[in-house]
């Protein structure tokens, strides 16, 4: 089976995480059926891994399944996130989807279940969707129904280059907004680069607002402007003046505006060169760096999202989300098969041990050996309640806004009132 054809329907790129694990390499057929150990099929698989650790891991997991299952053919396509993006709106504006295929949940779930192309696979996945952590099972039930399930959990965070910290006088990580933009200057003053972005990829930048308006406004605001389609909260737009202050301290490296993420001169090899002293990235920072640049080894350190003085957020709620993979409507049963198969506790403890990867299975946390997963691992244990990102959980045209005029916000073409108007006027719209 190649791309399941269902109703015609527009949709932007990406999708859902939820929940999963379950046997490691039975021939025990999917639930729904004897097709996975009966029929000759092809599972088309998309995923984002694309590069190592986890490209080699997914690839040795698909030829052990199809050696086990002789019948089942996994199709890999493995993409860069801005391509997968393009290509499944691509294939999603024909009514299609791949058997597998990444996803973040959110807004842009719903609407693949709204349009039929994601599948409900509760039923498929009863036996073992108990195993689940429910912190990462429940971003992906919609309306009490599953659509998927997770591989990875995480939340986003400032790694930071502890050498280049201690060359500018700084001597702990931030704790307040006030001592963040305090730690820019004296940066900057040392002649250090302070943060390093991808401008050109958007999607960086929107985790700066996102984490101001939540420790700005609150967790209950950010959800209340997407149940009334109204973001004109003057709590937003000081998270918007916050970052033009931020903005304004010139702290990108050069060229950021141009940069993407994960190129050799991107935002992730900017700092694992040593080239500048910040990101604000999630738990696979450490990894990317590494791949595209240069391990910085002891040097490298994380800390949350600062609060921000007077605020009504917590300043121990963390903003994040994971990776994980949808079913398409018409999928094989072999595609949950598989899914079942990757997410076992023992394959689990193969993708947590790249250091890649959190648990999302019961009981493979000890499985984290990385000191890096650790500590976004402890960090996350101790929040008190959790953003899926907006570009995610809100639907596709709301989340592209939010990314494009924080982009703009950024570059300074856009002011912080502006920002919330643009916002507002597409989730009117939707």
């Amino acid at each position: 089976m190649s791309l399941t054809r269902r109703g015609v329907v527009t949709l932007a790129a990406s999708a859902l995480l939820l929940a999963g694990c379950g046997s490691s390499g039975s021939e025990e057929p999917a639930a729904g059926g004897s097709a996975a150990a009966q029929e000759k099929v092809t599972v088309e698989w998309w995923h984002i891994q694309n590069i190592e650790p986890m490209a080699p891991v997914w690839d040795a997991m698909a030829k052990e399944y199809m050696a086990a299952h002789p019948n089942v053919t996994i199709k890999v396509t493995p993409l860069e996130n801005e391509a997968f993006k393009a290509k499944m709106t691509t294939v999603a504006q024909s009514g299609e989807s791949p058997d597998i295929y990444q996803t973040w949940g959110g807004g842009v779930l719903q609407q693949q279940a709204d349009a039929g192309i994601a599948k409900d696979i509760t039923a498929d996945i009863a036996s073992w969707a108990d195993t689940i952590t429910p912190a990462a099972a429940a971003a992906y039930k919609l309306g009490g129904k599953t659509y998927g399930v997770p591989y990875d959990i995480g939340m986003v965070g400032f790694w930071y280059n502890k050498a280049l910290f201690e060359k500018a006088g700084i001597t702990a990580p931030p704790a307040t907004w006030g001592e963040f933009i305090e730690d820019v200057k004296k940066l900057k003053a040392a002649g250090i680069t302070p943060l390093s972005l991808a401008g050109k990829a958007k999607w960086p930048g929107h985790y700066y607002w996102a984490y101001l308006a939540m420790r700005v406004a609150g967790l209950d605001a950010l959800k209340q402007a997407a149940a009334t389609k109204s973001f004109e909260n003057p709590d937003f737009v000081t998270a918007g003046q916050k970052l033009k202050e931020l903005a304004d301290l010139k702290p990108f490296q050069n060229g950021f505006l141009g940069a993407n993420y994960d190129t050799p001169d991107g935002q992730a090899a900017t700092m694992g060169n040593g080239k500048a002293a910040m990101e604000l990235m999630g738990q696979w920072a450490p990894t990317v760096q590494k791949d595209t640049s240069k391990d910085l080894g002891d040097d490298l350190g994380f800390f949350p999202f600062p609060m921000v003085e007077g605020g009504k957020g917590s300043a121990t709620d963390a903003f994040g989300g994971g990776g994980g993979f949808a079913v398409g409507a018409d999928a094989p049963p072999a595609a949950v098969d598989f899914l079942k198969f990757i997410l076992s506790p023992e394959n689990h403890r193969k993708e947590i041990g790249t250091g890649a990867i959190l648990p999302v299975i019961k009981g493979t946390e000890d499985a984290v050996s990385n000191p890096r997963g650790k500590m976004v691992a402890e960090t996350l244990a101790a929040a008190t309640d959790f953003q899926l990102y907006l570009d995610q959980a809100y639907p596709p045209a709301v989340g592209q806004q939010v990314n494009d005029s924080v982009a703009e916000l950024i570059a300074g073409t856009k002011s912080p009132e502006e920002v919330v108007k643009a916002i507002t006027e597409t989730a009117q719209s939707e």
